[in-house]
């Protein structure tokens, strides 16, 4: 069963060719219409996300990438234009949402039924899409990475970002005070969202948050990874979570797609084992990835419930046409906005 659209009908992708620029190697161009396959839908993407993963897979830093040339776009919202054999439980039309990982920078793409989660009918679609990554990420990180409870203090890096401006509304909104890292120019959207600041450029970040939380904080998010993750453990209060849910990519060179990856690797397995010998005092580390199933479906729907009763306010940096992916990037690169970049093919 499909919509009404022609077979072998172009539709419009961006290209990811190759290591290195935006501009070399982000090319937009048309290719025929996927046909959903056995146990797949094809999806009319109404947005897109773009995310730090396609500045990792162009500069071939992101673990296991996918070959070149691909279609990038982690995570899209849309609608069913066609459904495949043995699927049940979706029917063309439904307005739903996917984390692909690559691929959802297109105005169709096929997705395993499922990987697929409920998107309400009235929901923009860039607000959509920023709660799919981005929201859920946050909303596990906080509700089964860890478990803080009202009143006490978390540390979120990069508080102004897609990521960080969830996670720091989902925190307040759990009672917990929030210590949020960001550059200066970004304080005043920290303090609106309800945590206090801190210039992540400090010379002695750790000294910093001891200052504010003198026996430590209960939580730290980090997405940097790298020495910050030993900054990050220095703040731990005794029984405290490092949470390392992405590795900064600064200063690898292009190709080296697993290195960056490899101190908070090494990090958390050390301090896996001197936990496991009584030597951390209660403190541990651990590395989370989003993933798709069923506590995905759940996280996303609990989010929307969030989103409507006014809980959650994202912040869309910018919606760009499906063409002009290379500005979205270079727009994320350049770290002046707050949120999230959308596609809109």
């Amino acid at each position: 069963m499909s919509i009404d659209i022609p077979t072998g009908l172009r539709t419009a992708h961006v290209s990811l060719t190759g290591t290195g620029t935006a501009e070399e190697h982000l090319v937009p161009g048309e290719s025929r219409r996927p046909e959903a396959g056995k146990g797949q839908v094809v999806v009319r993407v109404e947005a897109a996300g773009v995310s730090f993963a396609e500045v990792q897979m162009l500069q071939h830093l992101h673990p296991f990438p996918p070959r070149f040339p691909f279609v990038p776009g982690y995570d899209l919202v849309g609608r069913v234009a066609e459904v495949g054999p043995g699927v049940t439980g979706h029917r063309v039309g439904d307005r739903v949402a996917a984390m692909p990982r690559h691929g959802a920078w297109q105005e169709y793409v096929a997705v395993p039924a499922t990987q697929l989660a409920d998107v309400p009918e009235a929901l923009d679609a860039a607000v959509a899409v920023s709660l799919v990554t981005n929201g859920v990420t946050a909303y596990q990180m906080l509700h089964r990475a860890t478990a803080p409870q009202a009143g006490q203090t978390v540390l979120v890096h990069g508080a102004s970002g897609g990521v960080g401006t969830l996670l720091t509304q989902l925190a307040v909104h759990r009672g917990l005070r929030v210590i949020g890292t960001a550059s200066p120019a970004k304080h005043a959207t920290v303090r609106a969202l309800g945590a206090e600041p801190l210039d992540y450029r400090t010379p002695d970040l750790a000294a910093a948050v001891r200052e504010l939380a003198p026996d430590g904080v209960t939580c730290v998010f980090d997405h940097i990874g790298g020495r910050g993750l030993d900054a990050g453990w220095a703040m731990l209060a005794r029984g405290g979570t490092l949470v390392s849910y992405d590795s900064s990519v600064a200063g690898y060179r292009p190709g080296q797609w697993f290195r960056p990856h490899v101190p908070a690797l090494q990090r958390t397995g050390r301090r896996w084992i001197a936990r496991k010998l009584g030597l951390t005092g209660g403190r541990r580390q651990s590395m989370y990835y989003v993933k798709p199933g069923e506590n995905f479906r759940t996280d996303l729907a609990a989010l929307y419930r969030l989103l409507d009763e006014g809980v959650l306010e994202p912040k869309i940096a910018a919606r760009h046409p499906l063409a002009d992916a290379r500005l979205a990037v270079r727009a994320l690169l350049d770290g002046s906005t707050v949120g999230k970049h959308v596609l809109i093919p």
